[in-house]
């Protein structure tokens, strides 16, 4: 009696693990389709990974730094895959959100591959955003970014002003519109799908 308890506790624990295996891979395997480019300094703990969990439990992929990545990965590898992936990106543009060179070079990929932008200007006006030379940057690196950083500033978004606004009102606003983005985006691929050519 005993001994099949024992071997039915084992099973189970093992097949438990193997499903949480399972799980797992099928995470590293499918593709983000929401990436959230922001500066980690100042919206990491608040918009950007409120929003991340918002966005899973509604059954989204997104790509947020911190929990996609593991030891071992290969930074620009990662991000340049993930951007490259995600059908939206979402920048949660900040005060210092300009002094990054990740936040910058992740919004000119998103930008540069085409891919919808919605942003989210937290504790900042987009009149306040701009790409100061920084020595470490290539001049083409800064035109480019500053070329992105343009057009993101005229491009419609969210505001919000921590001192003031309910983190749970942007964030809950904001997966409201990555969801409507993404019925538009499903139903513009359906239209092009179904006015392809027959081939011969």
């Amino acid at each position: 009696m005993q001994r099949n308890m024992a071997m039915s506790f084992f099973q189970r624990r093992f097949f438990s693990q193997q499903r949480r295996t399972q799980m797992v891979a099928r995470r590293v395997v499918e593709p983000c389709d929401v990436f959230l480019n922001h500066r980690c300094m100042d919206t990491k703990k608040t918009v950007a990974t409120l929003l991340y969990d918002h966005l899973k439990r509604h059954g989204f992929n997104p790509f947020l730094d911190n929990k996609n990545m593991k030891p071992g990965d290969k930074l620009f590898e990662k991000i340049n895959r993930a951007v490259m992936e995600c059908k939206i990106g979402v920048a949660v543009l900040s005060p210092r959100y300009t002094e990054s060179y990740f936040c910058l070079h992740e919004l000119a990929l998103l930008l540069g591959c085409n891919k919808k932008v919605i942003p989210i200007f937290c504790d900042v006006k987009p009149s306040q955003l701009r790409v100061l030379s920084n020595p470490k940057w290539s001049e083409d690196e800064v035109r480019r970014f500053r070329l992105a950083l343009e057009e993101v500033k005229f491009t419609v978004g969210l505001t919000f002003n921590s001192s003031k606004g309910n983190f749970s009102e942007i964030v809950n606003n904001s997966c409201d519109i990555i969801i409507g983005s993404m019925i538009e985006l499903q139903n513009e691929e359906r239209m092009q799908r179904k006015n392809l050519p027959i081939p011969l």
